[in-house]
């Protein structure tokens, strides 16, 4: 209660100084200048990203939902995420996360192995649930931050880090060994098809202004992915809960 009564008294003292602390929307676009300083340019790349979609991936990708069993459209995907589970063991290692590298590499074996090549997914059924480690992660691991956001022309949003460890990332995919490059294309995309459609049934979830809810739940679910889940959440806090106990 008395925490409580002093933060009044010293939000009362810093409004009738002058230096009280920026209104909400103000600290809003503060925050959007440093994370998002090109956006004039990102937003002319949304709109095209936009227009592609409407005019051809999204009836694309509802043709495929409409014609592909459930069966089929599960075990595409399930296939992509056993591919990606090279990918993961890779970062992993490079993030020296022991326990993340074991299961994705059991992941693999298993699916691989008992899941025809990994159609079925198994090894979630053995308890060893999908990890998520790209090379952006990697190097946020090691301290290299984001730098502005970026929307990728057809890729969508990134960040000036994630684009860049788009690279590396391809080497570390096993298609890109296995595969010649007209097969490569051609299974890119397959991909993007099935990752499209899998995204239909979300869309209803978009509120507001798309380009800015789309870049915020990206950046929010990157800084969750590095930091393993561990984000600070203000409103959890002890001091939070102490302060604000009448």
């Amino acid at each position: 209660m008395q925490g409580a009564m002093d933060k009044l008294r010293k939000l009362i003292l810093w409004m009738c100084i002058g230096i009280a602390p920026l209104p909400v929307q103000a600290q809003e676009e503060m925050d959007r200048a440093n994370t998002d300083p090109w956006e004039g340019f990102n937003r002319k790349i949304f709109v095209f990203n936009e227009t592609l979609d409407k005019h051809l991936l999204r009836p694309v990708a509802q043709g495929y939902r409409k014609v592909t069993p459930d069966v089929v459209d599960r075990g595409v995907t399930n296939i992509f995420n056993n591919l990606d589970d090279v990918l993961v063991f890779a970062n992993s290692l490079f993030q020296l996360k022991g326990h993340s590298a074991a299961v994705s590499l059991s992941r693999f074996i298993f699916n691989t192995t008992f899941g025809i090549a990994g159609f079925f997914d198994v090894a979630t059924e053995f308890g060893l649930e999908k990890q998520e480690e790209d090379f952006g992660q990697t190097l946020g691991y090691w301290g290299v931050g984001p730098g502005p956001f970026l929307m990728l022309p057809v890729l969508g949003p990134s960040t000036v880090r994630d684009a860049v460890a788009r690279v590396p990332d391809v080497y570390m995919d096993p298609t890109y060994y296995w595969l010649t490059t007209p097969e490569a294309v051609a299974v890119a995309m397959v991909e993007g098809i099935d990752r499209r459609a899998d995204l239909i049934p979300g869309e209803s979830l978009i509120i507001g202004d798309r380009y800015s809810f789309i870049r915020n739940v990206y950046l929010q679910r990157r800084e969750y992915l590095i930091q393993d889940g561990q984000v600070e959440d203000p409103f959890a806090s002890d001091d939070f809960d102490e302060d604000f106990e009448f």
